[in-house]
């Protein structure tokens, strides 16, 4: 089992109203699920990128 780790964050206005909307399509859990599923997407870009 993976263990949490509660961390603090400051983001723009704009960036909390993306957020907030991504909550109301209910794809998400909540805003922590957004930013794990932002970070695996960015890795796996970057993976991708680097195998070329």
């Amino acid at each position: 089992m993976k263990m949490k780790v509660r961390i603090s964050a400051t983001i723009e206005d704009t960036t909390e109203k993306i957020l907030n909307s991504l909550l109301e399509d209910g794809k998400f859990r909540n805003k922590s699920h957004i930013i794990e599923k932002a970070i695996e997407l960015l890795k796996e870009g970057e993976d991708d990128r680097n195998k070329k």
